[in-house]
């Protein structure tokens, strides 16, 4: 009986334990910055199929689309991503761009588009470099079918009497509704109305998921495109582009986060994840200097700092009395940390 019930715990752990390591092969791809939680294969997908650039804005928000994983200012729930439109000529650039703080906005990636000498249009979305790395270039690729060749001596039923060559399906980028309205005259440029604290009605902001689960769930995206980083694909509107970078915003809270390492691996929304609920505090002891959150550390600190320097007791009255003093202590240290401002600004977001 006992063996059977060891058995039976045994292959329960190893069927729990297959949803994990699914995330760890995804893990191999992570860049190890914030990017990791906007998938622009997933983006570049949506926007094609959205209709209007108010559309797009409304979907890649939504909590049930779950493209959106951005969590910039480290508060541990999703950011709002506004677009921005611009437009030069047959040149488009569409801004995706956060309001990390009332005075700080940090640029995430434009979408170009634009027509080449053949009247051919060309989208590529790229990646900013604080978010992505250098040179993090998506683009629509070609699928191809393969051969077909008859073979002569086969008897069986329903031979291949005639051999197809191999094609290539091009991607008709033309053809995408939001191409089509971008190109007519009734094309508007959309100016978002929203700023730090104040988010379209629609939005209500929602707790980010680990990254691998994430990645897993966003992967079926990336059929039909190809880029990224180890890839030969370069921005073809090299003129579009520098004209974007001439008013690129970036965060000095971004900056920041990046230089200490605090979304390396993105290990505060893969522990969110495991916990599930993971606190405030969670997130900060994984170096979240710039957010300041509340913070239980100072009273660790100090619970440790009690314990090495207290001496063996030999009476309950003597271990009551530190107890007692301890706790004065970790109160008074809550209350200083919560009352501390949030770095960057960023402090009372409301979403």
């Amino acid at each position: 009986m006992k063996n059977s019930f060891l058995s039976f715990l045994i292959l329960a752990m190893g069927l729990l334990s297959l949803p994990v390591l699914s995330q760890t092969e995804t893990d191999s791809t992570l860049l190890g910055l914030p990017g990791d939680n906007l998938d622009l294969f997933a983006v570049l997908d949506l926007f094609q199929k959205s209709k209007t650039i108010e559309d797009f804005e409304k979907s890649l928000n939504d909590e049930k689309t779950g493209i959106n994983n951005l969590d910039l200012d480290l508060n541990n729930k999703v950011d709002f991503i506004k677009v921005v439109t611009k437009q030069d000529g047959d040149d488009f650039t569409f801004v995706l761009q956060v309001d990390v703080s009332e005075k700080e906005i940090q640029d995430v990636a434009v979408i170009l588009i634009s027509k080449d000498k053949n009247e051919k249009v060309i989208m590529q979305i790229v990646g900013d470099k604080d978010l992505y790395g250098k040179d993090y270039v998506v683009e629509p690729q070609a699928t191809a079918t393969p051969a077909v060749t008859a073979n002569p001596g086969y008897v069986g039923p329903e031979p291949v009497t005639v051999s197809v060559p191999a094609t290539t399906t091009v991607v008709v980028v033309e053809s995408a509704p939001i191409v089509q309205y971008v190109y007519s005259p009734v094309y508007v440029p959309y100016v978002p109305p929203y700023y730090y604290g104040f988010y379209p009605p629609y939005f209500a902001a929602f707790t980010v998921v680990a990254v691998g689960v994430y990645h897993h769930n966003n992967y079926y995206h990336h059929g039909g495109y190809y880029g990224g980083h180890g890839n030969t694909v370069v921005i073809h509107n090299t003129n579009n582009y520098n004209n974007y970078n001439n008013s690129r915003n970036s965060s000095n809270t971004v900056n920041h986060n990046n230089a200490n390492g605090n979304y390396s691996g993105n290990k505060a929304s893969t522990n969110q994840s495991r916990g599930s609920s993971a606190s405030p505090s969670t997130s900060q002891s994984k170096g979240s200097s710039a957010s300041t959150r509340p913070s239980t550390k100072p009273s660790t600190s100090q619970s440790k700092g009690s314990s090495a320097s207290a001496k063996p007791s030999t009476s309950n009255k003597s271990s009551s009395s530190a107890s007692r003093s301890n706790y004065s202590s970790s109160s008074a240290s809550r209350s200083g940390s919560m009352g501390s401002p949030r770095g960057g600004g960023g402090g009372g977001r409301r979403r």
